[in-house]
């Protein structure tokens, strides 16, 4: 499936949510096959959140925000996953507020501008 992929390793992916809350908006996923987050195995667990931690400080270099968000839902598809969020307030973590629908030319502008930060 086609994404904007920000990092991957042999046991993760990260890519730019397509349907973000907020620009800049980041799916961080397991490659193993599970449908609950505290179901990976240990190891996976701790992993996770160290592959995730340069996404998360690319996106505060990236765009102003006090924060990276992290938010674990689960309900939306049938696979573990974490979303990284800018933030300013506790509301911009909320999954009940109506998506972003941007072009692709901004969402590679995105990509490449946390892609950018990650390489520095």
């Amino acid at each position: 499936m086609p994404s904007y992929k920000i990092k991957e390793n042999d046991h993760f992916f990260a890519f730019l949510d397509i349907f973000p809350l907020v620009k800049g908006h980041v799916l961080v996923v397991p490659k193993l096959e599970v449908n609950k987050l505290f179901d990976l195995p240990e190891n996976y667990l701790s992993e996770m959140l160290l592959f995730a931690q340069p996404i998360a400080k690319a996106i505060e270099k990236s765009f102003d925000c006090q924060r990276c968000g992290i938010s674990v839902i689960g309900l939306e598809v049938p696979h573990a996953h974490l979303h990284l969020v800018p933030i300013n307030t506790a509301d911009d973590l909320n999954f009940t507020r109506p998506k972003l629908k941007l072009e692709a030319t901004e969402m590679k502008a995105i990509q490449d501008l946390l892609l950018a930060a990650l390489s520095i």
